[in-house]
């Protein structure tokens, strides 16, 4: 197919007004003519500043020259060195704010679509049977994973292609972490992506308990101490959402996010056939602009609601991926910017009947360097809904640090460990990702399990 050079070959996707009614994924991807053509775009820069964008450092360029050339399992090999979850990665990571934001061919064009390039790669492999090899000997040390999400999975697999004996710890009945019971099925589906990502992870030789709570089930230190486990990572994640504070929180009909998505996505609300209950509202309110607000609000919108998005800075300040918001919008979220709720009305037996709101206007930039919303007074009005989904981030469970002497956490009660290679106050315990960072970025918490992975390693080698 002709390449123009300067324009990225368009991705498919499902039409706004079906896939507004439908959990089936928005984006189709790319077919091998589609993804050979994009990947053709790539300069093959002798110095690729493309890697240093990606929090795992991937070869991109060595990855991209094989899918150019049409050799697919190769390029999936390339890949598997530095990632454990290129399915995953290539549809959730914000490739725009990283890897692709510092593509040379963006300077005079659009930046080559190395996220979608990544997806193809990992559909093609799963399609074709395709997996990982795992390590041809082992060293003889066990180390002990806590939680199987991003940072977990990737932790694990990183060490099992070096040799350890590693055993996942989840607490939830399925492996994936937020993968599994954050990001809709519209987003990342369950059977196709995640599992069968979980499932190359096994085939390197991980072993995954499902039901042990680690806190409860067993502490740190008799997974050490009467285990036999040479050391710990602790990827358990941010599953604490955080309120407001204001009158009327507590009526039925408000959820936080984190409760809606698990509701609908590990516990499947959103299929007819199971009888998980969960609120469909016919008037929704999500508050909160980041993504997993963007997941909630589409997900409500699929269950039949008409939602809107209160933020209370403007559209700039977003957090969410620009390409989140522009699904939204395109499948009919109303957008309600510059706007911030002030209590949520109940009728006498507790349930929502509308949210007050205050509009509001940016001030001057507070520590986060966006400008600070303040409010605009007289401005108060009453939004019509019956449900309120809260997405304000979330943070740590302190079931694991209250139980781990020596083990030490900040004010938001997150773990503290070393950036580089995940060690915690505590020796032979590492940590990473959501539990150390608070909410962030799938990416950004592999980039934790390979770096603790890495110190791991370099401990027990001593």
């Amino acid at each position: 197919m002709e390449v123009d050079v300067l324009k990225r070959v368009p991705v498919r996707e499902q039409d706004p007004k079906v896939r507004a009614a439908n959990f089936e994924e928005v984006c189709l991807g790319y077919d091998k003519e589609e993804a050979m053509a994009e990947a053709s775009r790539c300069l093959k820069c002798k110095n690729p500043q493309c890697v240093k964008g990606c929090p795992v450092n991937i070869d991109i360029p060595g990855f991209i020259k094989e899918v150019e050339a049409g050799d697919i399992e190769a390029a999936y090999h390339v890949i598997g060195k530095y990632s454990a979850l290129p399915a995953v990665c290539g549809r959730v990571c914000p490739q725009e704010s990283q890897c692709e934001a510092k593509c040379v061919r963006g300077i005079k064009g659009d930046a080559v679509s190395i996220g979608k390039l990544e997806r193809f790669v990992a559909d093609t492999a799963r399609e074709e049977g395709i997996q990982p090899a795992p390590a041809a000997t082992q060293n003889g040390k066990k180390v002990a994973v806590i939680g199987s999400g991003p940072a977990g999975l990737t932790c694990a697999g990183d060490l099992a292609k070096l040799g350890y004996d590693v055993t996942i710890f989840e607490a939830l009945h399925k492996a994936g972490g937020v993968l599994s019971y954050g990001i809709p099925e519209f987003r990342l589906p369950k059977t196709k992506v995640v599992d069968q990502e979980v499932e190359n992870v096994k085939a390197l030789g991980v072993k995954i308990e499902t039901n042990v709570v680690i806190g409860k089930a067993n502490t740190i230190d008799e997974l050490l101490n009467e285990e036999g486990f040479d050391a710990v990572f602790i990827g358990s994640g941010a599953g604490l959402p955080r309120f407001m504070g204001i009158p009327g929180e507590n009526a039925n009909g408000v959820f936080s996010a984190n409760e809606y998505l698990t509701r609908s996505n590990l516990m499947k609300a959103f299929d007819d056939n199971y009888d998980t209950p969960i609120v469909a509202g016919k008037k929704v309110a999500v508050v909160g602009g980041g993504n997993v607000a963007m997941d909630a609000a589409r997900t409500a919108l699929r269950l039949g609601a008409e939602v809107h998005i209160v933020y209370r800075r403007s559209e700039q300040e977003l957090p969410a991926r620009v390409e989140e918001v522009h699904h939204a919008k395109e499948e009919g979220i109303i957008f309600d910017l510059l706007t911030n709720p002030t209590q949520i009305f109940t009728d006498d037996d507790g349930n929502v009947t509308g949210m007050e709101c205050i509009r509001m206007e940016l001030g001057e930039p507070d520590e986060s360097g966006r400008r600070r919303p303040v409010e605009k007074a007289g401005s108060e009005f009453t939004l019509d809904v019956d449900t309120v989904i809260m997405s304000l981030g979330t943070s740590p469970n302190p079931l694991i640090s209250s139980t781990t002497e020596g083990l030490a956490v900040n004010k938001r009660k997150c773990i503290v460990a070393e950036e580089e290679n995940g060690q915690t106050s505590k020796a032979k315990v590492y940590a990473g990702g959501d539990a150390v960072t608070g909410a962030a970025t799938v990416i950004l918490a592999m980039g934790a399990g390979k770096a603790a992975a890495k110190g791991i390693h370099e401990f027990l080698s001593k």
